[in-house]
């Protein structure tokens, strides 16, 4: 467990667990601690997954507050992730939605990347992905992303106003959403998000989906 700035970066021992595929998702949960919660995979060196965490709810605070050799429950990796195959990869995020991309990167070959955050102290974790380019409010990241997305296939996660922002701008784009999670394989029925009129559960249908 160390801090990234704002953010919490929580460390686990893979044990048999594959990382999948940049952009799936993984349910942890502290055991006796509420309901597990979604969580990109942020890092995924030799024996170990590592997740970003912004404690803003009781979930997410009890899994800041992880004492070291405490057992964790983590099941995935679920969903389906950003597809790789692309000539000129462009990552932009916003906020936590940082925390796939360093990942992301690394299977990509330390692409552009473009991050937006809302404070100084929060973007103390562009430091995960040290060639960013960041931006603070009052300046939005798709400032910078209108002058470069004619040049780029965009891979975005954040907020859902900055995704509809992105989608705006790049059509294109691969765009990771987020919703309350239950259980992560689609039993639930707790994600669903309506698409051209049709729900889609977004932990099987997504969390990646074509902005088209």
């Amino acid at each position: 467990m160390e801090g990234v700035g704002a953010y919490t970066l929580l460390r686990v021992e893979r044990g048999g667990l594959e990382p999948g595929v940049p952009g799936q998702f993984f349910m942890v949960e502290a055991p006796g601690r509420l309901l597990p919660r979604p969580m990109s995979l942020c890092l995924a060196p030799a024996g170990e997954l590592g997740f970003l965490l912004e404690g803003v709810g009781p979930g997410t605070r009890a899994l800041c507050e992880v004492e070291p050799g405490e057992r964790l429950y983590v099941f995935g990796p679920l969903g389906n992730g950003f597809r790789l195959d692309v000539e000129r990869p462009l990552l932009v995020g916003g906020g936590i939605g940082i925390a796939p991309f360093p990942y992301v990167a690394q299977a990509l070959g330390d692409p552009p990347v473009l991050l937006g955050f809302r404070s100084e102290r929060h973007a103390e974790a562009a430091v995960l992905l040290p060639n960013a380019a960041v931006v603070v409010e009052p300046t939005y990241v798709t400032e910078p992303l209108a002058e470069l997305v004619e040049d780029h296939d965009v891979l975005a996660c954040g907020p859902e106003p900055m995704l509809e922002a992105v989608r705006a701008l790049a059509p294109t784009a691969q765009l990771a959403w987020e919703a309350p999670m239950a259980c992560g394989y689609g039993a639930c029925y707790g994600c669903s998000v309506e698409i051209d009129g049709v729900l889609k559960r977004l932990c099987i249908d997504g969390p990646i989906l074509e902005a088209a």
